[in-house]
């Protein structure tokens, strides 16, 4: 019997990757995105366009908004970072995103009789952020198996899986291509034009582009700046 999974999904290289990864795992995925107010919209309309054809049964779009409390690039008049990544935790980070959206998925995981849940968290390629870390994930599952009927009841054990976490991006997208998974329906910038065209100079497009580049494959999305 195939094991039901929820994945959270923004439309993006790493939790695309993380989709096709689930479902070659023999998971049944059901994708969660969310509009919670990001000025990177266009990728929610990629979101809702690839779910499906990406490999999930369902795909769920909730919608809040962080703009009212602010305090991120990404939800704020505050300009989005283009001049490489640095050493601290950026601008870009959406104060307790991950554990909003890990929580959302935890609820919907219960509904669906489901114990695991896939987030494309990387502790190696990326911007510092705090709830990418493995210790933050470890601490999460353990407060889900605590806070939740069928956790409390024993019915079963959630798991949060990050297959991603310890890989460069590189290696990321290595294993992607190798499971299939068309990049060019992926978009991973902060601050991308009206029409969806990457900035390449923001710190996501920036570790995408170095991943590419390393993995000895050309980036197939379009770029305003390409700086490598």
């Amino acid at each position: 019997m195939t094991k039901k999974a929820v994945i959270l999904y923004s439309g993006g290289l790493d939790s695309t990757t993380c989709l096709a990864i689930a479902k070659a795992e023999g998971y049944e995925p059901h994708a969660m995105s969310f509009a919670y107010g990001q000025r990177h919209q266009v990728e929610l309309q990629l979101a809702k366009a690839n779910a499906r054809p990406m490999g999930a049964v369902e795909h769920l779009l909730v919608d809040f908004d962080l703009r009212k409390m602010g305090g991120s690039a990404l939800t704020a008049d505050i300009a989005v970072p283009k001049g490489g990544v640095g050493s601290d935790i950026p601008v870009t980070y959406v104060p307790a995103r991950n554990t909003i959206f890990l929580s959302f998925a935890l609820g919907w995981a219960e509904v669906l009789g489901a114990f695991d849940i896939f987030i494309g968290v990387n502790a190696l390629d990326y911007s510092g952020y705090p709830d990418c870390r493995p210790e933050y994930i470890a601490a999460f599952e353990a407060m889900a198996n605590l806070a939740t009927r069928a956790g409390v009841e024993g019915t079963g054990r959630f798991t949060i899986h990050t297959p991603l976490i310890h890989l460069s991006k590189a290696d990321i997208i290595k294993k992607g291509l190798s499971l299939g998974v068309d990049y060019s329906r992926t978009l991973s910038c902060y601050d991308p034009t009206p029409e969806g065209v990457a900035c390449g100079l923001c710190d996501s497009c920036r570790l995408r582009l170095k991943g590419f580049s390393e993995a000895g494959v050309p980036d197939p999305v379009k770029y305003v700046n390409r700086e490598r």
